[in-house]
């Protein structure tokens, strides 16, 4: 019964999805060009990455032309301030995390068209032509306007050399292109208390000349576009930014920075500035196409100036103002290149609680993950697809990942996989049997599961990866519950005919995996595939054949023989601790490094010393402070008496832990009260490393209490 209303549910999905679908049958997909001044981390592959690339392979898997593109963002500001850092040059930079960032996508599977560079020069030679389009079309405005200015580093503050407070959301460490908490960008010039990030100065204002791209111009043609036009079946948060950016009134925009790292003006009067990042990054999407084309022999022009094609951005959130409004105001005004379809940006994913941090080292490095889980790249696309902060931020945990992988990945996936193999390899040395009479059961498990790929493909098209990855896992739960239904391994003894049919049902299911899992599960769908010995067929498996074909893997077929490869393995308690104890160092190394050390106090004189009386004690008696959270009440022999001290230190020690501590102690520090208990003298601490509270302690073996230190 349960398989009826299911099939039911999804047939009527086919059908009403079929009535709304309007297929393209060329894309151009774009992924966000990725900063090089780091590696990436698993925020980057959920927000962008891995959604990208299950959109691409899906489109290709259902026969549509396809260009995926990306490619290093090599210009921004960050990457300079990380030279300067190193004391290497940009070009250093670039070239260092380029080869990590490229290396590290196709280990994982990232199945980009192209993934190219924006120091390639074809991307300077595009980006400059581009600019110069605008230029002779006096798309932009000249001005001469007072920027900030750092007189000590002899240098104009751009974008990432300026941190203040956001003039929105008052967050105090916002940068001068954009606020990270907020998500608003802005003009370095509209920060509260802006500050230099060269040298921590407080800038000057100084006259400089640039080139605005005005974009309160294209305001109607945005409204029309976005707020008039069908964008309404963008995401609520891509759709809500862009109106919330129109309503407040549209402003002019640099498209020139003051800086020597970028792509030069390519005008009289621009000597000494480059084009700004957010001018010339969108452009490498186009330059990373021609690069392609050229390469396949195909013309550029079809995927981005052909009205036919189809246009979608992937992006994070903090990338929302660029793509849908100042990136979509550039093409229109150079008026030749087709808008996006639409821009699925994706929300932030926190780590183990805490926002993912480069600067604080509080990540998962996609290069790390590679070393430290060998050849399991899907457990990571499918943990973080079906965790993916689709509508809201969410939290990658290493429990949760591991729970993904033994609770769904192995016990739900991998066993039907393993038991349709090893029971058939058993049963019929591995080949496909030859099915008898079909009963109800397993016509109406054929027929939902021809139901599957319009179900999965609705919520693809509807950019629901996390929902599509359900789906597919349900596919999987229902070839587990018709073998746990049909028993073969019992009917095998009883109903050999009976047997044979149950087993060429679950294979056909086991087909449908390896076809349907590419987008999400790639390297797993090859392993399926192998196993399955599809390259054995008379045509490859297509997509629609799911839905369409009767029969998938049809009798007599051969399938892998001897012990059937397992798909995935469980992973274990202490495999995780690993993960979770790096983090933790990493936590304590950074608070380490940014530790910030308390400036010296006023000076005192050899006289003023002199006067501290301090000598060695031992605790003689602790107890905790009623109501209070810091408080111990200890007594102390300090060898001229014993006396009572208040110490703060409850947060650290309990009392039993503290008796018979050896302690050094201020003597003569004059009484006061404390809760109503007068406190003698003062017990000397300090912290380690890792900011926990210890002893000044002289713990010298034969130095008697009442010993004076000097």
């Amino acid at each position: 019964m349960y398989i009826f209303f299911r099939t039911v549910f999804i047939l009527c999905t086919f059908v009403a999805f079929k009535i709304l679908k309007i297929m393209s049958k060329r894309y151009t997909i774009t992924a966000a060009l990725p900063y090089t001044n780091g590696p990436i981390h698993i925020g980057h592959l959920a927000g962008v990455y891995v959604p990208a690339d299950i959109y691409s392979r899906y489109l290709r898997l259902t026969g549509n032309d396809v260009a995926f593109i990306c490619g290093s963002d090599e210009h921004g500001v960050p990457i300079t301030i990380k030279a300067k850092k190193e004391g290497v040059t940009p070009q250093d930079i670039v070239d260092k995390y380029h080869a990590i960032i490229k290396t590290s996508f196709e280990d994982f599977g990232i199945s980009f068209d192209n993934y190219s560079r924006t120091s390639a020069k074809i991307h300077h030679d595009t980006a400059s032509e581009f600019f110069k389009t605008l230029y002779d079309k006096n798309e932009f405005v000249e001005e001469v306007s007072e920027q900030l200015y750092d007189a000590e580093a002899n240098q104009f503050l751009a974008d990432r050399f300026i941190i203040g407070t956001c003039p929105k959301c008052n967050y105090e460490e916002a940068y001068g292109d954009q606020c990270e908490n907020c998500g608003t960008s802005h003009n370095a010039t509209d920060l509260i208390n802006p500050k230099s990030a060269i040298t921590g100065n407080a800038p000057t204002l100084k006259e400089t000349k640039h080139w605005f791209l005005p974009l309160n111009k294209h305001e109607e043609f945005l409204k029309e576009w976005i707020l008039k036009g069908h964008k309404k079946d963008w995401k609520p948060n891509v759709y809500g930014q862009c109106k919330s950016w129109i309503d407040d009134g549209l402003r002019p925009r640099a498209v020139t920075r003051d800086l020597d790292w970028g792509i030069p003006v390519p005008v009289e009067g621009g000597e000494g500035k480059v084009l700004y990042v957010w001018f010339d990054a969108p452009i490498g999407y186009i330059s990373a196409t021609k690069e392609w084309a050229e390469r396949e022999n195909k013309n550029w022009e079809d995927y981005w100036k052909d009205k036919d094609t189809t246009l979608v951005h992937f992006i994070g959130k903090d990338n929302i103002v660029f793509h849908c409004i100042i990136f979509p105001s550039m093409l229109k005004a150079e008026g030749s290149y087709i808008l996006p379809e639409n821009v699925p940006a994706n929300e932030f994913l926190n780590l183990e609680g805490n926002k993912l941090s480069t600067s604080k080292n509080w990540a998962v490095w996609l290069p790390d993950y590679l070393n430290d889980f060998p050849n399991q790249q899907d457990v990571l696309r499918y943990a973080l697809t079906a965790n993916a902060p689709e509508t809201k931020d969410n939290d990658f945990t290493w429990k949760d990942f591991q729970a993904r992988n033994n609770n769904e990945l192995v016990a739900i996936f991998g066993n039907f996989i393993n038991r349709v193999a090893v029971l058939t390899n058993k049963y019929y040395d591995g080949e496909i049997p030859e099915p008898s009479e079909f009963k109800t059961i397993d016509e109406d498990t054929l027929a939902a599961l021809k139901a599957y790929p319009a179900v999965i493909s609705s919520s693809i098209e509807r950019y629901r990866f996390r929902e599509g990855s359900q789906e597919l896992m349900n596919l999987a739960r229902l070839g587990n519950k018709y073998l746990a239904d049909e028993e073969p391994w019992k009917t095998i003894k009883t109903d050999e005919a009976r047997t044979k049919t149950v087993m060429f049902v679950a294979l056909q299911i086991a087909s449908a995996l390896a076809v349907l899992s590419e987008p999400f599960l790639p390297f797993t769908s090859n392993k399926l595939k192998s196993i399955l010995c599809h390259s054995e067929l008379d045509s490859d498996l297509t997509w629609d054949d799911i839905a369409s074909k009767d029969i998938l893997l049809p009798a007599g077929h051969s399938i892998q023989i001897g012990k059937p490869e397992l798909l995935f393995s469980k992973i274990e308690d202490d495999t995780i601790q690993k993960q979770l104890d790096k983090l933790e160092a990493s936590k304590k190394a950074n608070e380490a490094a940014n530790k910030v050390v308390e400036p010296q106090k006023e000076e005192i004189t050899f006289d003023d010393f002199t006067k501290l009386d301090l000598r060695v004690g031992t605790i003689l008696e602790a107890e905790k402070m009623p109501k209070t959270k810091k408080l111990l009440v200890l007594k102390v022999d300090t060898g001229i008496d014993t006396r009572t001290i208040v110490s703060g230190i409850a947060e650290s020690f309990k009392p039993e832990d503290v008796i018979g501590k050896r302690v050094t102690v201020l003597v003569n520090l004059a009484p006061r009260k404390l809760r109503g208990i007068e406190s003698q003298g003062m017990i000397l601490m300090t912290e380690d490393e890792a900011g926990n509270l210890v002893f000044v302690n002289p713990s010298i073996d034969g130095v008697a209490n009442g010993l004076k230190i000097s």
